[in-house]
């Protein structure tokens, strides 16, 4: 008889029926709920913010990635990579856009290697984009915190509009209305600041050609 069981067996007894009820709701009930809810509400969120394009998978809008050339010589580890002028380019990233490298590159402002790297990105920039040195924009020279931003400031997108109408054939103003319609206002009306998601411009850019 249970009754007549030691207090100390009677004791673990109810904690082994605690820990399966509470394993079942919280370890199969609760996540399957969060699940389902997560869903059916948010079904494109919850699945990683996929993009879809030409029926296969090309990233996540959450994250960001590089556009560039293929390189000449596949075998060549030490290549260095070319952006795609056919693409607006996002900013730089201090992982190299690896999602499992994601991190800043930890460099002060008056670290001397910052410094160096952010005269070359200006450079760099300028000359691909075809503009003056001191128009480009700082989200253009620095990289983002995480090293994923999707996102460039639309200061950045229209810097980029020239080249890219000239790469595609395409007229500036046909880019430029992409842009305009790719363009997010501050979150609540008053965070941050006006972005352009690099990943869904360039996706509507082929659509577009």
């Amino acid at each position: 008889m249970p009754g007549s069981l030691p207090s100390v067996v009677r004791n673990h007894l109810v904690a082994l029926r605690m820990l399966l009820v509470l394993s079942v709701i919280t370890g199969v009930l609760y996540p399957l709920a969060v699940t389902g809810i997560a869903q059916a509400a948010f079904g494109h969120q919850a699945n990683g913010s996929l993009v879809h394009h030409g029926g296969r998978v090309v990233g996540s809008s959450l994250i960001g990635q590089n556009f560039d050339l293929p390189k000449k010589n596949p075998a060549d580890a030490g290549e260095a990579p070319r952006p795609d002028p056919r693409y607006f380019q996002p900013r730089p990233s201090a992982g190299s856009y690896d999602p499992l490298a994601s991190g800043a590159s930890n460099l002060g402002p008056n670290n001397p290697d910052l410094i160096q790297a952010v005269a070359q990105r200006r450079k760099d920039v300028a000359a691909f984009d075809g503009v003056d040195p001191e128009d480009v924009p700082p989200d253009a020279l620095t990289a983002s915190g995480s090293g994923l931003d999707p996102d460039i400031s639309t200061a950045y997108a229209y810097e980029q509009v020239d080249r890219v109408a000239r790469a595609r054939g395409l007229s500036p103003a046909a880019v430029r209305k992409l842009v305009a319609h790719r363009t997010h206002g501050r979150a609540l009306g008053f965070l941050g600041q006006k972005h352009v998601n690099v990943l869904d411009l360039n996706v509507d850019l082929d659509r577009t050609a």
